[in-house]
């Protein structure tokens, strides 16, 4: 009897352990809810002042950082006005790890108003390895802004 407690404590115990880093894996990455409000967020701070709001975000500042979730927009050119790395290169011409042109596509769906959904190939930070990823879209002013998260 107390072999089969014993047994089973264990087998609870295990099954705890597996929930809990399943857990703390999920909570290293934003979800798709918490993406589009941070999208929400930005288009607010766009609206109110862009320059200090395109700062921010490629600064991380103002709550415009949360683990893997930011935001980041593309001007009239083509070219990144925010992102944590990229500010001044293409957006326009991006394509993702599978050759598809989510920068294209980005500046093709962005309407104001309305959010538009792309989904592409990218790895997660820390790794080399493509996984879905999905980016919530909206113009803003002359602004493409967008926040990704992954799938």
């Amino acid at each position: 009897m107390v072999k089969k407690l014993s047994l089973l404590f264990a087998g609870v115990l295990i099954i705890v352990a597996v929930v809990g880093v399943a857990t703390a894996i999920a909570a290293d990455f934003g979800t798709a809810a918490q993406a589009k409000a941070m999208l929400e967020k930005a288009v607010v701070a766009v609206k109110a002042d862009k320059a200090k709001a395109l700062a921010m975000f490629a600064k991380g500042e103002g709550g415009f950082k949360d683990r893997d979730l930011y935001p980041f927009c593309g001007g009239p050119d083509g070219n990144f006005t925010a992102h944590p790395s990229l500010v001044g290169k293409s957006l326009k011409d991006l394509k993702d790890k599978a050759g598809k042109g989510l920068g294209a596509e980005m500046y093709k769906v962005a309407q104001a108003g309305k959010i538009s959904e792309v989904g592409y190939m990218w790895p997660r930070p820390g790794s080399t390895d493509p996984v879905q990823k999905v980016s919530f879209v909206t113009k803003v002013g002359d602004q493409v802004c967008a926040v990704g998260y992954y799938k």
